[in-house]
């Protein structure tokens, strides 16, 4: 009997504790639990979130800078950055936070561009614009993509490629190895198509390797480029690489067999990390891909504000549109930015004068 009533009076404990949460809740977790349609009331702020998919390559951080620098200039009352270590699953918990914390509209540059449409419908259920920053997400109704010249790349690192071996080997003929970043990424495909073009214009070039890398991995880069020396016995005439970071992993294994010298072997990569511009400098690599960080950062800053300001208004009404892309589901307006050419001979016309590395740090006080 006494444990009965034991029993009852703990009954009675937990209901009075429950009917008090319920009474204080007030859209709190409890509403969550059984569902809370209501949106959330603005708070007059102007929120922008901005979400990298990886800090792993040096260039990332100057995106970062320059887009708090432009945004914070433009109006922004608060900018919430963040990014994902390559980890597509990271990368859906921070952009849910940013939703959480109220950002008024979302710039972001996808781990996985297959399936960050997921990220993009949720989003725009609350209420959200979503810019795409720097890789197309593919299958999705996305606001906005602002972008290098993704489709130049390429075409560039291969337009350079056959004028080396016109200047070194009197013929284009040898053996190509291409390495690619993240398998199915989309800039990794279109950095990719114009290297493709140039060995398939060009009977000589044989492409031995075409290796897509997790997480765009130098290391990765470096264990594929040993793996084709090994197999070919050296005999590998060009690394094209989609980023400066598999360039780099290149080099290295080049460095082991004595090859990573301009004469011996091209090297391209893209992004002009410091590491690759010092090694054009020594001699170790031909070319790099400067994709200008401050016009792509300011530009999706500028428009990411102005969205945040006016969202009633058209994209169209707020930028100009270069081209329209398609991405499996809708035509994308598309901002364009540019890209050049780095060799040994415009360093100091180019990453240097455009203040994006220094002098002393490429060649030394």
């Amino acid at each position: 009997m006494k444990k009965l009533s034991i029993l009852l009076v703990v009954l009675l404990l937990v209901s009075s504790i429950s009917m008090t949460v319920f009474a204080q809740d007030d859209g709190g977790w409890l509403s969550n639990l059984l569902g809370n349609d209501e949106e959330q009331e603005d708070d007059g702020l102007i929120k922008v979130g901005f979400l990298l998919k990886t800090m792993q390559e040096e260039r990332y951080i100057k995106d970062r800078d320059a887009f708090i620098e432009k945004a914070e200039a433009d109006g922004a009352d608060e900018v919430i950055f963040d990014s994902a270590n390559n980890d597509e699953n990271s990368q859906l918990s921070k952009f849910e936070n940013m939703l959480t914390q109220g950002a008024d509209v979302i710039v972001m540059q996808p781990v996985n561009t297959g399936t960050a449409s997921n990220m993009v419908r949720m989003a725009h259920e609350a209420g959200v614009a979503v810019i795409n920053y720097d890789s197309l997400i593919m299958n999705s109704d996305v606001d906005l993509f602002i972008t290098q010249d993704s489709w130049a790349v390429g075409k560039l690192q291969g337009e350079a490629m056959v004028e080396w071996f016109k200047e070194k080997r009197g013929e284009v003929k040898g053996n190509v190895v291409l390495l690619r970043g993240q398998p199915g990424d989309s800039n990794a495909n279109a950095f990719s198509q114009g290297v493709l073009d140039a060995v398939a214009e060009h009977d000589g070039l044989e492409l031995v390797v075409d290796q897509s890398h997790e997480g765009w991995s130098p290391d990765l880069a470096m264990a594929t480029t040993e793996n084709a020396l090994t197999s070919y016995e050296n005999e590998i005439d060009a690394v094209v690489a989609n980023n400066s970071g598999l360039a780099s992993g290149a080099v290295r294994a080049l460095e082991a067999q004595d090859m990573a010298d301009t004469d011996k072997v091209f090297v391209a990569g893209s992004d002009a990390d410091l590491v690759n511009i010092r090694y054009i400098e020594q001699g170790k690599q031909s070319i790099e891909i400067f994709k200008k960080v401050k016009p792509l950062a300011y530009t999706a800053a500028e428009v990411a504000v102005a969205v945040a300001k006016n969202p009633d208004r058209e994209i169209e009404d707020i930028i100009e549109i270069d081209r329209y892309v398609n991405n499996g589901n809708i035509d994308v307006p598309t901002v364009v930015t540019e890209i050049v050419v780095v060799d040994k001979n415009n360093i100091m016309d180019t990453v240097v004068a455009d203040g994006y590395h220094e002098e002393s740090d490429i060649f030394g006080e």
